[in-house]
Formats: structure tokens, C-alpha cells, sequence
């Protein structure tokens, strides 16, 4: 015995001519327009209805995929970074004394997080979306339901909660080696929120502008990687001697850092608001570049 046609899978095969029949007593035109309306409701109708749940599935794909190595993709960077804090925290922490009133171990521990938060973020989207373009499957997203927020959504989404992961388990560890980093809980945790979803939808962007993996690295390695060195990780702009003290004002990643720091410790070398407006600024851009790329197909369907 054959199922009843879905409802929601009805405008895959329903044409305006068969809806028009059922506008009885209208004129052609009429019948005609009335319905495409029909059409097109039935069509949004399916559309918020399955897009929910596909952008859930696209959710737990990523989430699968970065779990499935997480020796790699979670373990790895969390065990650097201790080692990171081991060797700096604890060598120069015991010559450095205090930085900004704090001690230096309690400075460090955002620098080191933020490092982490920005990196794992970019990759995660990056590589992610850039393999499905190489392999093809990224046409298969685009033909679905899921209009380009939730697309963006789904992977953004799965790239936080990983840049989440390993930032809360550093905190967690540099909690239990002895450092002191609870002023703002809530503040800390919207400030790495924010600046996940910021270059994860930068990585969305790279993504889909580039054309080997070779474009991909190029950012984490001469961009990223080097701007957040630069950006107060390991040390205090007031310690710089002038002009690079004002030189490094003009780096956005200072910014991130510091918001952070400031959320953990109470200190900052920067106004916090200006880091909150750079990181909330950020979001809101890259994710309009991504929605337009995402929406008009470019360098996707080509």
C-alpha cells in the first residue's frame, strides 16, 4: 500500500497549472496568480519546517566529524597550551613577579586561551567547508532547503562549541595548576562566544574564496597566528618601549586579548568597549560576507 504524498515535499511536484485547477469560478489570470501564491506559501512553509531540523543535522555532522579525531582536533591543542603555560607561566612568572597588579601566571591564561579560541575557530570552518567544496558535497548543502543563515549557523555553531571545548578546558587546567582568573565569569564567556563566531565566520569566508589548501594556511600562519603574538598574549603594550607601544594599538587582535583578560582578571591595557565593539563589529561583517558568498553561490557552484 503506497504513503500519502508528504505535504511538505508537495511543491517538488506541484505546477501552477495543476493549483490552479482547484480556483474554481476565477478567471485565468487570477486562478494563475492566486496559485503561485499558494505555491510559494506551501514552498516558505516547507522551508521553515525542515530547515530547523537540517540545520541540526548539519550541526552534528561537524560536530561528528571534529569528535571523531578529537585526539587531534581537542587533546592536541589543549596539551600545547599547557605546556605553554608550564614554560612560561612558571619560568618568567617566578622573575616577572606581577604585571598590571596580577600575577604573571594570571595574565598569561587569557593570552594563551584567546590564542587558542581564534585558531581552532578558523580552522574548524576553514578546512571544514573547504574539503566539502573540493569533494563536491558543498553543492548538495546548497540544493537542500537550508537557506544561507542557517547554513551558516550549522557550521558556526559546531566551530564555537570546539573553540569552546578546548578554551574551557584550558581555564579549567590553569584553575587546578593555581591560577586566579573568575572576576567576570559571564562576561568571559560571551567575550570567547563572540570572538569564536567572529573567525569562524572568517573561516567561512576563506573557505569559500579559496582555491587550495595552500589559501587556507596562508591566514593562520602570516596573519593570525603572528597578530595575536603581537596582540599582548605574553606580555603588557606598557612594557614596550615607543613607538611599538603605539604601533601595537593598531592591532584588533590587542583588543580581543584584552577584553578577555579584563573578563577574567579585571585588568586591561585597552578600553574594554572598544575590544567589545571590534569583536561584535567583526561578527556582524563576516557574517554578511559570508551570507552574500553562501547566498549568491560564488566560487560554490562554479
Amino acid at each position: 500500500m503506497m504513503n500519502p504524498p508528504d505535504p511538505m515535499i508537495q511543491p517538488a511536484t506541484e505546477t501552477v497549472a495543476s493549483a490552479a485547477r482547484r480556483s474554481d469560478g476565477m478567471p485565468p489570470r487570477e486562478a494563475e496568480e492566486a496559485a503561485r501564491r499558494h505555491i510559494t506559501q506551501v514552498e516558505r512553509r516547507a522551508i521553515g519546517n525542515h530547515g530547523s531540523r537540517g540545520t541540526w543535522m548539519l550541526f552534528r555532522r561537524e560536530l561528528a566529524r571534529f569528535m571523531k579525531v578529537a585526539g587531534q582536533t581537542i587533546v592536541s591543542p589543549v596539551l600545547t597550551t599547557i605546556l605553554w603555560f608550564i614554560v612560561f607561566g612558571f619560568s618568567l612568572g617566578s622573575r616577572l613577579d606581577q604585571i598590571n597588579g596580577i600575577p604573571y601566571v594570571d595574565f598569561l591564561v587569557p593570552g594563551l586561551i584567546m590564542l587558542n579560541l581564534i585558531s581552532n575557530a578558523f580552522l574548524n570552518t576553514g578546512f571544514s567547508l573547504f574539503i566539502s567544496k573540493v569533494h563536491g558535497s558543498v553543492v548538495d548543502i546548497l540544493l537542500t532547503p537550508l537557506t544561507p543563515t542557517q547554513i551558516m549557523i550549522g557550521y558556526t555553531a559546531a566551530s564555537v562549541l570546539r573553540a569552546l571545548i578546548i578554551g574551557g578546558l584550558i581555564w579549567l587546567v590553569a584553575e587546578v595548576m593555581g591560577a586566579s582568573t573568575l572576576h567576570n565569569p559571564a562576561f568571559t564567556l560571551a567575550f570567547m562566544i563572540l570572538t569564536s563566531m567572529a573567525f569562524s565566520l572568517f573561516g567561512l569566508v576563506v573557505a569559500i574564496l579559496a582555491e587550495d589548501f595552500d589559501h587556507i594556511n596562508l591566514f593562520p600562519s602570516f596573519l593570525i597566528m603572528p597578530l595575536t603574538f603581537l596582540g599582548g598574549v605574553f606580555y603588557s603594550i606598557e612594557m614596550l618601549p615607543s613607538p611599538w607601544d603605539t604601533v601595537s594599538l593598531v592591532n584588533p587582535i590587542l583588543y580581543m586579548v584584552n577584553g578577555l583578560r579584563y573578563g577574567m582578571t579585571g585588568v586591561t591595557d585597552v578600553p574594554v568597549g572598544l575590544g567589545l565593539f571590534l569583536v561584535t563589529g567583526s561578527v556582524a561583517v563576516f557574517g554578511a560576507v559570508a551570507y552574500w558568498l553562501l547566498a549568491t553561490g560564488k566560487k560554490l557552484r562554479e
